[in-house]
C-alpha cells in the first residue's frame, strides 16, 4: 500500500487517474488533457501501470488506457475507520449547532 501512496503523491499521475476513471483514453488524450508532453504522459502512465492502478489494451496502433481499481480499494479499506471519524465528528458539531440559539441579524 506504501508503494501506491508513493505513486499517487504525484499530482500529474492523480489526474490521469481522474480523467481515467472518466472512461478508457489514448495516450495522445491524456497529454493534451494534462498539458505535458507525450514522453512525460507515458513516464507517468508506465508508473502508474507498474503499480497496477492503471492498464493498457492494444486496438491496431493505438493503446487504450484504462483505470485499474483493485488496489484504490486497499487504500479505500484502510481509510474507512478515518471516514467514520470524520463522520462522527461531523455529526457532533450538528449536534451542537442544533442546541444553539438562532441568531438573525437585525437591519437598523
Amino acid at each position: 500500500m506504501s508503494a501506491t501512496f508513493d505513486v499517487l503523491a504525484e499530482p500529474a499521475r492523480r489526474r490521469i487517474l481522474d480523467l481515467l476513471l472518466e472512461r478508457p483514453r489514448l495516450v495522445g488524450e491524456l497529454t493534451e488533457r494534462l498539458g505535458l508532453t507525450q514522453p512525460g504522459t507515458s513516464k507517468h502512465l508506465k508508473v502508474l501501470r507498474e503499480a497496477g492502478l492503471v492498464r493498457v489494451r492494444r486496438d491496431a496502433q493505438r493503446r487504450w488506457y484504462e483505470l485499474c481499481p483493485e488496489p484504490l480499494a486497499e487504500i479505500d479499506a484502510w481509510l474507512a475507520p478515518y471516514r467514520r471519524l470524520w463522520s462522527e465528528s461531523f455529526d457532533a458539531l450538528e449536534r451542537h449547532l442544533d442546541t444553539m440559539p438562532e441568531h438573525s441579524e437585525e437591519t437598523p
